[in-house]
């Protein structure tokens, strides 16, 4: 059952739901994903693990089977890694309807609650589809819940990167490409995340 038919259910619209529902909603969400990042790091330490052994061995009948073990759990690691990337697109969208609903309970437009069918046939494709990104997915979802330049960006922020998050995005790029090393690296995040919510709190 798709995301969005799960949360409504039958006769029932964006519209009908409180704050707290979609909250619950979010929660649950964010729990999966916690349990996918965990079973993803878990999967990365047990293959480093294979491939240490097999460097170690001189059998081909036990690097063999090493490489074949090494093998299944890398099929297991893309799998989780695709179910993260569906469960983070459905975090995204509940957080969005959030936010809609909270700021047009405070007489603050911030988007449209009201979505047909089409739309909730298009967000169910997005959200299935592999090779719809994140940022595209959130690029989509906002021009169909009409969250444009009359969005609130500090209340966007909570469902979205923050400045920070993305600045450490981009330092794990330097990182995976040699240009930063870990320790310099780390406190660069650090500082970044710091100054971030420094300066939000100015």
């Amino acid at each position: 059952m798709a995301l969005i038919d799960k949360i409504l259910g039958r006769n029932r619209t964006i519209s009908d739901l409180s704050p707290a529902e979609l909250r619950r909603e979010e929660i649950l969400i964010g729990r999966q994903r916690e349990r996918l990042l965990k079973k993803i790091e878990d999967l990365a330490q047990q293959k480093q693990k294979i491939f240490n052994l097999g460097a170690s061995q001189k059998s081909p009948e036990l690097r063999k089977a090493l490489a074949q073990d090494f093998e299944l759990k890398t099929q297991e690691q893309l799998l989780a890694g695709r179910e993260l990337t569906l469960r983070s697109k459905e975090l995204m969208t509940v957080s969005r309807l959030r936010l809609i609903r909270e700021n047009n309970e405070r007489g603050r437009a911030l988007g449209r609650l009201k979505l047909t069918d089409r739309d909730v046939a298009k967000i169910t494709q997005w959200i299935e589809d592999d090779r719809v990104g994140q940022d595209l997915y959130q690029q989509r979802l906002d021009m169909i819940l009409e969250l444009g330049q009359q969005a609130d960006h500090d209340s966007m922020t909570e469902s979205g990167l923050t400045q920070a998050g993305q600045e450490l995005m981009n330092i794990w790029e330097e990182l995976d490409k040699g240009k930063v090393k870990e320790p310099e690296a780390f406190d660069r995040a650090d500082q970044a995340v710091r100054r971030r919510h420094a300066e939000g709190q100015s």
